[in-house]
C-alpha cells in the first residue's frame, strides 16, 4: 500500500520552478509550459508553470504545489516569484551544480566562482511568506522564512538559466503565496516565531507521503526555539488536545515550552535530551501512556492488540484478580481498558505512570528529570509524577 502512495513536491520545489519560469519569460518573452528542476538531491523533475505575466522589467510565474498523497495543508496552493534582471552581461557561464559552488547564506551573494563580480542573486520575501521573528530556527530573526534548502535551489535554478543564455547578470528573487497567510493559520508557525504566512521548506525537494523525516524536522525545529528562548522545561504533549491540557496545568510556562511530538516518542526525547534541557515534561492521555509505558519508540495506533494484552498481565500480577485481568484483556479500546480500571485499582495506573518514566528516561540520550502528567479522557489528572 506504502508503494502505491504518491509523492509530491515541496514548496522549495514549486517556488524554485517558479522562478525558473519567470526568468525564463523575462529573458524570451514566451513563458515555457513546464521548467526542469534539480533536486537537492541531485535528481531532475519537471513542474508544470500555471500563470506567467511579464512587463518591461519583470516577470511573473506561479505554480500549484502537488504535495502528492501527502496530507499538507500547503497541497494545491499557488507559490509564486517575481524575477527582476538587473545589469545583464555577455560572459562565462555561471556554475552548475556539482562544480564546487558553495551557497552562501541569506541573501545569496556569489562573486568570483564562475558568476561574474558583483553579481548576485537576493532572495526576498512577499506576501504570504512568513517572517522569522524568533532565534533557534535555520533561518535568523528579521528573514523571511525561505529555507536554506530552497535557496540553494532557487539559486540553482537561476544558474541553469543564466548559463544556457551565457549571461553574467543580478537577480531579484521576490517569493510569495497569496494565501500563505490563511494556510499558516492551520499551521504551528506562529509559535515557532514566523508570522505572516508560510514556510517555504524543503531538505530534498520531494515530499514522501506521511513523512516521518518531515514531522521528526518540526519538533527539533520547535524544541531549537524554546532552546534558543532560554527555557529550562520543555513540555512534550501528543497533540492540540493533550497540549491545552498541559498548558492549563502548567500556566507559568510561555508557549514556546509546548512541543506536540505525535507518535514520536522515542524521536522526541532523543531531541530533547541533546538539546540540554534540564527537565522534560510529558502530558499524555491514557492510550497513548499504555504504548509508551511498553517502550514502543512510535505510538501509532496500531500496537493496539498488544498493549492490552500487556496491560492484562500486569494487571494480573499486581491485582491477583484474573477476572479483572480478562476483561482487560477483551478491552475494546484504551478508553474501555480505563473505565474498567475506574478509580479501584490506582496500583495499575501507577503501573502505567512509572513505565512510561522508565521508557523515557531509556530513549534520552543524555540524563535528564522526566516528570510524567497522564489525563483520563476528559483531561482529569490520573498520574503526576
Amino acid at each position: 500500500m506504502e508503494n502505491s502512495l504518491k509523492t509530491g513536491f515541496t514548496t522549495g520545489t514549486a517556488a524554485a520552478a517558479a522562478v525558473k519560469g519567470a526568468l525564463k519569460l523575462l529573458l524570451t518573452g514566451h513563458a515555457p509550459e513546464k521548467v526542469d528542476i534539480t533536486l537537492l538531491t541531485g535528481d531532475v523533475i519537471s513542474i508544470p508553470i500555471h500563470s506567467a505575466k511579464i512587463s518591461e522589467n519583470e516577470a511573473i510565474c506561479t505554480v500549484i504545489k502537488d504535495a502528492g498523497d501527502d496530507p499538507d495543508v500547503t497541497h494545491r496552493a499557488e507559490i509564486g516569484a517575481k524575477v527582476r534582471l538587473k545589469n545583464p552581461s555577455p560572459g562565462p557561464s555561471p556554475k552548475r551544480r556539482g562544480e564546487d559552488s558553495d551557497i552562501s547564506p541569506f541573501p545569496f551573494r556569489e562573486g568570483g566562482r564562475g558568476v561574474r563580480s558583483g553579481g548576485e542573486v537576493i532572495i526576498t520575501g512577499g506576501k504570504g511568506v512568513g517572517r522569522v521573528t524568533k532565534p533557534g530556527l535555520e533561518i535568523s530573526p528579521g528573514e523571511p522564512a525561505i529555507n536554506p534548502g530552497p535557496r540553494k535551489m532557487i539559486c540553482q535554478a537561476v544558474w541553469d538559466v543564466l548559463a544556457e543564455h551565457n549571461l553574467n547578470a543580478s537577480i531579484s528573487v521576490e517569493i510569495f503565496v497569496p494565501e500563505g497567510e490563511r494556510i499558516a493559520q492551520k499551521t504551528l508557525n506562529a509559535r515557532l516565531g514566523i508570522l505572516g504566512g508560510i514556510s517555504i521548506l524543503g531538505t530534498t525537494g520531494i515530499v514522501k507521503p506521511m513523512s516521518h523525516d518531515a514531522y521528526i524536522a518540526s519538533i527539533i525545529s520547535a524544541l531549537s526555539v524554546a532552546k534558543a528562548a532560554g527555557l529550562k522545561t520543555v513540555v512534550l504533549t501528543t497533540g492540540r488536545r493533550s497540549e491545552r491540557y498541559a498548558q492549563s496545568f502548567w500556566k507559568d510556562l510561555p508557549e514556546e515550552a509546548f512541543v506536540q511530538m505525535g507518535d514520536f516518542f522515542k524521536a522526541a526525547l532523543e531531541a530533547a535530551s541533546e538539546k540540554g534541557f534540564e527537565e522534560i515534561r510529558l502530558a499524555v492521555f491514557f492510550g497513548k501512556a499504555l504504548k509508551m509505558a511498553q517502550g514502543f519508540p512510535h505510538t501509532h495506533a496500531s500496537k493496539s492488540e498488544m498493549t492490552m494484552q500487556s496491560l492484562a498481565e500486569n494487571a494480573l500480577r499486581l491485582t491477583q484478580n484474573a477476572e479483572l485481568a480478562e476483561k482487560l484483556r477483551a478491552a475494546n479500546t484504551a478508553r474501555h481498558a480505563l473505565e474498567i480500571i475506574g478509580s479501584q485499582y490506582p496500583e495499575i495506573i501507577s503501573w502505567v505512570g512509572q513505565s512510561v518514566i522508565s521508557s523515557a528516561q531509556r530513549f534520552c540520550v543524555q540524563k535528564v528529570r522526566i516528570t510524567v502528567v497522564i489525563s483520563d479522557y476528559n483531561g482529569k489528572i490520573i498520574f503526576d509524577r
